[in-house]
């Protein structure tokens, strides 16, 4: 059976299961790439991810007897929502093991959906050793979150929607992490619009692709340590990588900073939540000079589920990315109303200050002076250097370093 007609055949299973998620013009990605930019709204998914496509269509072909023994499946959070929805529907036990730093929204809503959760391990791919060794344990069916071909056709059913809602599309930008997004979506395409690029996008602190594609073989990343736990990913599927070096798949990666100027700009522009592994494409949009991709181009949000602590923290990441915050360090005399006389400038300029501390004691310091670490929010960059400017010309002196 060729790709197309599994990615057709999951299709047909997932209708009136998955959302038929919409697309959305950007302006703001369209004017910065000099292309029409659309972006796949998988982070409206069911269970707030893609993967509820993969996994349902892997747990609907299980036999009788498979679905009786239960089903077991290792994830940090989106895998583990869209099995432990799947079970659900299909009336399965499932079992879930995820990493022991898992954010606790996405915890909570695998075990509302009715799965049971066991916390095991610092990442995806120790929880997924201890899944593998119960599953063989207890007969369970593990349901892999990408290294399966019903997984891959399952998420494949995404570029089938992207073909029906922007027809002419040239380029379609997928966040990867074990690559069965990114293969079910390249195998699609290839069938049906050879001529369209497929890009797939890793955080570069999870950066398995670049090295397994170069070799010819999966290898495993050096190190998995990025906010993008969605996609931080050791190792890449044996099945995903098949079709993905097979198709010779070009493979971009993102810094942290790039997801999290991503994640803000689609908050502020789109008006859409999505988490940091939900915003790799569009962070690979920004990251890449204008022209980069022909258009239309079509940016899929992985994922929305977030947790709210984490989003106050890439959101403050963000704005400092964007030039949003300025951190200034300045000595100051020790007498009454210096630090008045310092804020009473930087209320001057606009800026707004956030945080003042103080530093009394130091190698760097007089007997008589002071140094204050102001964190002032302003309107960007070049709002950033008049601030220091003003700062300066009232004759302050500026730390650096």
């Amino acid at each position: 059976m060729t790709w197309i007609e599994e990615v057709r055949g999951a299709a047909a299973l997932l209708d009136g299961v998955a959302t038929r998620t919409p697309v959305d013009a950007s302006r703001a990605l369209s004017q910065a790439a000099g292309a029409d930019v659309w972006l796949k709204c998988e982070n409206l998914q069911r269970a707030g991810s893609f993967k509820i496509r993969g996994a349902y269509v892997r747990m609907a072909r299980l036999t009788p007897q498979e679905r009786a023994r239960g089903v077991i499946a290792a994830s940090a959070g989106n895998h583990a929502q869209g099995v432990a929805l799947a079970a659900r529907l299909l009336g399965i036990d499932a079992v879930v093991y995820m990493p022991v730093d898992a954010a606790l929204p996405k915890v909570a809503a695998t075990r509302d959906y009715g799965a049971e959760v066991r916390l095991h391990g610092t990442s995806v791919d120790e929880a997924l050793v201890a899944a593998l060794a119960e599953s063989e344990r207890t007969g369970a069916v593990l349901i892999h979150p990408f290294d399966h071909r019903d997984v891959v056709a399952g998420q494949g059913t995404i570029a089938l929607e992207i073909l029906e809602q922007v027809p002419d599309v040239a380029t379609i930008l997928v966040p990867v992490g074990g690559g069965g997004l990114a293969a079910g979506v390249a195998a699609t395409i290839a069938e049906l619009r050879p001529e369209v690029r497929v890009v797939g996008v890793q955080a570069a602190r999870a950066a398995a692709y670049p090295a397994s594609m170069a070799a010819g073989r999966p290898i495993a990343a050096t190190s998995v340590r990025t906010m993008a736990d969605g996609i931080a990913v050791g190792t890449p599927g044996l099945v995903p990588f098949e079709v993905l070096h097979r198709l010779g798949s070009e493979i971009r990666t993102v810094t942290e900073e790039d997801l999290s100027r991503a994640l803000l700009l689609v908050a502020e522009r789109a008006k859409l939540l999505v988490e940091p592994s939900g915003a790799a494409a569009v962070a690979a949009l920004m990251a890449a000079p204008e022209g980069t991709f022909a258009g239309p181009v079509v940016a899929v949000l992985s994922g929305g589920n977030i947790d709210p602590l984490v989003l106050l923290r890439v959101v403050r990441h963000g704005l400092a990315s964007a030039g949003r915050y300025l951190q200034l360090r300045v000595k100051v005399d020790d007498s009454p109303g210096a630090l008045a006389g310092l804020l009473g400038e930087l209320a001057a300029t606009g800026g707004n200050v956030m945080h003042v501390s103080h530093v009394r004691t130091g190698t760097g310091l007089a007997i008589d002076e002071v140094e204050i670490e102001v964190q002032v929010e302003t309107k960007g960059p070049d709002h950033c250097a008049q601030v220091r400017k003003h700062v300066l010309d009232a004759g302050f002196r500026l730390v650096e370093g």
